[in-house]
């Protein structure tokens, strides 16, 4: 038996290196043989093959204007614990309330952070993502050159996770420009530059897989899907074209496992550069808002309504007062088109009201009653960003507090009448509403004399005593059923 195997061997192997002498002498032979007509044949398909480009020449040219951000955050003592959530189960802020109440650990020591940002104004103006910079006590910017600098905060946007950072220099800095991210194809290379774990300047390259993708982190979600290696410390770095323009701004990765696994996302350039000019200009972002809420359609619904398909947006409730109000625009009304511009669903429309100014006039087209209708709205301003005092996630810093609407639920739960007011969500510990007594649960109901109605107002009130040079101011809280004044020390 062993020897038939070794004679099938020898014959194998026999067969093989003949098939190869024969392909090799067949080639040839055939070679000469279409040596007379190879001016009618194409060309051979290895010649049609293209090398994979190399990026050095881009990466020289860019990297210079790439750097590393390096944040220390002080330390503070254990958190207060919310005792009880006012919130009933499978509310949207049950969580909110479970991630503050369970903070229990110490922290031993200032907490540090590293991430990635690039310069976009020889001035000194420096991109990267709001996480990377939020709530940092210390900011430090490395070039790749080696100079640090330190570096302020001169706006950031937490809706759409952009930050924008100020250094000083005596000279000019290296710099580069955002490119147009709707012409990013799908297939087209891309090459991220950043400061994947803490390692310094790095270099991958992958392709666009995606566009529009929701990762359901923010409002306005439209992120571009990349294969390119991108790590924490990656974040807020550049995504460069071929062209060394940036289309993107690493900003998540998709990981399982804690380390990349060929899935990131990136703010593309065209939504961040809009916001980034308003940081620079004002220090803030103003959005467009129309006072409505809205649900997306289906099937179901738009067979209900009339129409062909499920595409715009159903009108849940139109806020008294507001824009679209004003507009005319009615409960039950389907919001098909905005200036023209098809409307798909609840995200869309909210992304094109963004990019609206204040006091713009925009054509809204409705469906209502079995037929069109074409509605002319003057954009107003969201209630939430008029003023600077609170920021995007709720939170008045100076003082130390995080702050929510009042929500029906809430309202049940406290027995708040048709009361308005701001739910405290958190409490800075070692701040001035931890010393002034404040706590997580409470409601703010009137800021020195004044009712308020939403947080945005709240804020407001305490930023107004604060310019007026107050050294303290009333707050007036409902807590566990009970109403009190307590005074919210400001200096």
């Amino acid at each position: 038996m062993k020897a038939e195997r070794s004679s099938f061997r020898r014959i194998l192997v026999a067969v093989l290196l003949a098939s190869t002498i024969l392909s090799g002498g067949g080639g040839y032979l055939a070679a000469r043989a279409l040596a007379a007509n190879d001016a009618a044949l194409p060309a051979a398909p290895v010649e049609q093959l293209a090398v994979k480009p190399s990026f050095a020449d881009l990466v020289e040219k860019v990297k210079p204007a790439v750097v590393n951000i390096a944040t220390t955050e002080k330390a503070t003592r254990q958190a207060q614990r919310l005792p009880q959530s006012p919130f009933p189960p499978g509310s949207p802020f049950e969580e909110f309330f479970r991630q503050f109440g369970d903070q229990q650990q110490r922290r031993s020591g200032p907490q540090h952070a590293l991430g990635s940002g690039f310069i976009i104004d020889p001035a000194g103006y420096v991109v990267t993502n709001n996480h990377v910079v939020d709530g940092a006590d210390k900011i430090v910017v490395t070039l790749d050159d080696g100079r640090e600098f330190p570096a302020t905060v001169k706006g950031r946007d937490a809706k759409t996770d952009l930050a924008l950072l100020k250094i000083e220099s005596k000279t000019p800095l290296p710099y580069v420009a955002f490119g147009d991210s709707d012409r990013a194809r799908i297939g087209d290379w891309v090459v991220a530059v950043g400061n994947p774990f803490g390692l310094g300047g790095s270099v991958s390259a992958g392709i666009v897989s995606a566009r529009g993708r929701n990762l359901n982190s923010g409002p306005y979600d439209n992120f571009l899907q990349i294969d390119a290696p991108i790590n924490p410390g990656n974040s807020g770095g550049p995504l460069f074209d071929q062209s060394g323009k940036v289309i993107g701004i690493a900003t998540a990765i998709y990981t399982p496992n804690g380390g990349n696994v060929g899935i990131g996302f990136a703010v593309p350039s065209n939504l961040a550069g809009s916001v980034i000019a308003q940081l620079k200009d004002s220090g803030m972002v103003a959005r467009g808002w129309l006072g409505v809420t809205m649900q997306p359609m289906t099937e179901a619904l738009a067979k209900a309504v009339g129409r062909k398909n499920a595409e715009g947006v159903l009108v849940n409730d139109v806020q008294a007062d507001g824009p679209a109000a004003k507009a005319g625009l009615k409960q039950g009304d389907v919001v098909i088109a905005l200036n023209g511009n098809t409307i798909r669903d609840p995200r869309d429309l909210a992304t094109q009201v963004a990019g609206l100014k204040a006091g713009d006039r925009a054509k809204l087209d409705v469906w209502r009653e079995g037929r069109e209708k074409t509605l002319t709205i003057t954009v107003g301003s969201q209630p939430a960003e008029r003023s600077a005092a609170l920021d995007e996630a709720g939170r008045e810093e100076r003082v130390g507090l995080a702050l929510a609407p009042v929500t029906p639920e809430l309202r049940a739960r406290l027995g708040l009448d048709e009361a308005k007011g701001a739910v405290v969500t958190e409490v800075t510990p070692d701040s001035r509403a931890e010393e002034s007594g404040v706590r997580p649960g409470d409601v703010i109901l009137g800021v020195a004399g004044h009712a308020v109605a939403n947080p945005a107002e709240a804020a407001e009130q305490i930023e107004t005593a604060r310019q007026q040079h107050r050294e303290a101011v009333t707050l007036l809280v409902r807590r566990e059923g009970t109403t009190y004044y307590l005074a919210l020390q400001l200096a």
